[in-house]
């Protein structure tokens, strides 16, 4: 029904990590890779490094958290559309340009849970 992927990325481009229009571009690409477009967008930049970038997108949320003086950046994608895929991990790896990532997955079942009574 629905697919959330959280990824640790490590080594990254601290340049990359904390510019705005970087950070913007590639949510945007990696939104429009799993079919999605943004409903809304909300960018934060912290003094003195780091972003938080969070999306509504047309399938649920798009977020990136960004420690550049770490190189490290924090993803989180929840979509109920079928494109979320580890595959939008490799294309945030290179962008980011990251020596390593850990990957973790949760399945989302819509309309099932416990009953209250």
């Amino acid at each position: 029904m629905a697919k959330q992927i959280f990824a640790d990325f490590y080594g990254c481009n601290e340049k990359v990590l904390n510019s705005q229009e970087e950070i913007k571009r590639i949510a945007a690409k990696a939104i429009h890779e799993i079919g999605a477009e943004i409903v809304d967008e909300c960018v934060h930049i912290f003094e003195p490094i780091g972003i938080t970038y969070f999306a509504v997108i047309t399938t649920s949320h798009f977020s990136i958290h960004t420690w550049p003086e770490h190189g490290y950046a924090a993803v989180d994608v929840f979509s109920c559309g079928d494109e979320v895929t580890e595959g939008i991990v490799r294309l945030l790896k290179e962008e980011f340009e990251a020596s390593e990532i850990k990957i973790g997955n949760c399945e989302r079942i819509i309309g099932k849970g416990l009953k209250e009574g």
